[in-house]
């Protein structure tokens, strides 16, 4: 039984688990990792910058390795899949932009919606049989409170018609939040042991508010300042998603005014976060882009 006034010190014992923290070189993504390796977990961290991943891996306890992985490239999302070779316990799809100007991907998608969603489902599914070969195998996806103003427009997914970043950014998490339970639905109607659990940090302060290239990092540096929570306190509601015995399609945030600090536990979500149709047509449309079919 988990307490109301949960904390990071309170994790189980993680060890003979192998877990894969995509984004583990920074903010969340390092303190999700740190945290699991302090407590026997092996962990992969799954990094675009692979010198920043060292660097950070350098800093934790434990058993940890680096490997490559750019969410925003199909190809290395692959390539990433391919090399592991073991089952896989534990899956925490962290990394994401954030409000950055538009780009495309690797492949020509919308960066946010590319790397935050496409690159996630991709390497979801080419994982699975690595995840199915775990005794009792668990993904955990990141959405935001962003996703509340998210909508997903089906008709242009790319936002090749209207690009705005906060736009773009709300439908990619709105997009995370309908993937999680999706495929917990999906996972249920199939039996399969696979537990989908979803998180969001709330208002945390880490480097993804330095790098949306506008003024708005400096005006996100002073609401980290006077209004954000730590990175670590920001990393509790993965962390309890992760471990706790919660059940497949939770979602999992600071329990909190509005949802933006405290400790965790489950959470709402908006009406259109659990709108089956749109949820099941995303998913097709998501395995058409990325050529990633789920076989559970």
């Amino acid at each position: 039984m988990t307490s109301s006034r949960w904390t990071a010190s309170d994790l189980t014992d993680q060890s003979g688990k192998v877990a894969i923290v995509t984004g583990a070189n920074s903010g969340l993504g390092k303190v999700t990792a740190t945290e699991l390796s302090r407590v026997g977990a092996r962990v992969i961290l799954a990094c675009r910058n692979v010198e920043a991943g060292r660097a950070a891996a350098a800093e934790m306890s434990g058993d940890v390795e680096v490997r490559a992985l750019d969410l925003a490239d199909l190809d290395s999302v692959q390539a990433f899949a391919e090399q592991i070779d073991e089952p896989i316990d534990l899956l925490i799809n962290n990394a994401g932009v954030m409000a950055v100007p538009q780009r495309p991907t690797a492949q020509g998608f919308e960066l946010q919606f590319g790397t935050n969603h496409l690159g996630h489902f991709a390497l979801v599914g080419r994982l699975l049989e690595r995840l199915k070969e775990a005794k009792a195998p668990r993904v955990v996806v990141l959405s935001s409170n962003a996703h509340k103003a998210g909508r997903i427009n089906l008709d242009d997914l790319q936002s090749e018609k209207k690009y705005g970043r906060w736009a773009a950014y709300g439908q990619s998490k709105l997009a995370n939040l309908m993937y999680a339970y999706e495929f917990a639905r999906r996972a249920k109607s199939a039996e399969s042991p696979i537990v989908v659990t979803a998180a969001h940090p709330g208002y945390a302060a880490t480097s993804l508010q330095n790098k949306t290239e506008s003024w708005q990092d400096q005006l996100m540096q002073v609401g980290n300042a006077l209004l954000a929570q730590s990175a670590e306190a920001g990393a509790w509601p993965t962390l309890y998603a992760a471990t706790t015995d919660v059940p497949s399609g939770t979602y999992v945030g600071p329990l909190g005014f509005q949802q933006l600090r405290g400790h965790p536990g489950p959470v709402r979500s908006t009406k259109a976060s659990k709108d089956a149709a749109v949820a099941a047509k995303l998913w097709d449309i998501s395995e058409e882009l990325t050529g990633v079919t789920y076989s559970l």
